[in-house]
């Protein structure tokens, strides 16, 4: 069928052909457009791994092997690129978490333990990333921050959506989880300055222990207010249930 139609001959008339060749051309430069930002935001990891958290757009140019006005052709400003970085680190992160475990499987307990693994193992791979994150000069300015804080929380609104779609909806609200997360994501950024920072280095798997330790410690207590009971020996699908414990 696919065939067939990229075989068939195209209209004669001249406004449809023409249509068809804008519409191609719009295609190839979106495409394009979305290589280059890529490349960019690889070169943001880069400069950022090689030079700290104080890299400037002239240094992430630089690193793409390209001029400072093309970064700002395909990126809106500072705060623009910043934000691609985290979307990058997050979906480094969920690749990590998804190639080692199953989420609607997996008892909740190993799916924390496997994600918060996972996210120390890229912090350590990635420091001045997440330093960036938490001090980057480029979200200094108060419409800056804001963007930045709304980027958080649209990632935990996200995050919150896609656990009630795997989850009874009638044991949890979309609300309550979004605020959950929305802790849960402000408890492990503060934590992870707080290691990547820390006089006296903590090793990777002990700050995987205490995070995770932190993690379930703000999800049980959320329950519990909630009426909720949970449950971190079975599937996270199951994990939290308003029926009472057995």
């Amino acid at each position: 069928m696919i065939h067939s139609a990229r075989g068939a001959k195209r209209p004669s008339g001249h406004g449809n052909s023409c249509g068809k060749r804008v519409d191609a051309r719009s295609e190839r430069w979106r495409e394009h457009r979305i290589k280059v930002r890529a490349e960019f935001v690889d070169a943001a990891f880069r400069a950022l791994d090689e030079q700290g958290p104080d890299v400037s757009m002239g240094d992430i140019a630089r690193h793409a092997g390209a001029a400072k006005p093309k970064l700002y052709r395909h990126f809106e400003d500072k705060t623009d690129l910043y934000n691609a970085v985290v979307e990058r680190l997050q979906d480094l992160l969920w690749e990590r978490i998804l190639a080692d475990t199953d989420l609607l499987h997996d008892p909740a307990r190993e799916v924390v333990r496997r994600s918060i693994a996972e996210y120390a193992r890229v912090v350590s791979e990635h420091p001045n990333v997440f330093r960036f994150m938490v001090h980057s000069h480029f979200t200094q300015q108060a419409t800056d921050s804001e963007r930045a804080l709304q980027s958080l929380r649209q990632s935990a609104k996200r995050a919150a959506t896609m656990l009630v779609e795997v989850m009874d909806p009638q044991s949890v609200d979309v609300d309550g989880a979004e605020m959950v997360i929305y802790s849960i994501f402000g408890a492990v950024g503060s934590s992870t300055d707080w290691w990547l920072g820390a006089s006296r280095p903590m090793e990777q798997a002990t700050f995987a222990n205490y995070l995770t330790a932190s993690v379930f410690g703000i999800a049980s207590s959320a329950a519990t207010l909630s009426g909720v009971r949970f449950d971190p020996e079975v599937p996270l699908p199951q994990a939290f249930s308003t029926q009472p414990a057995h």
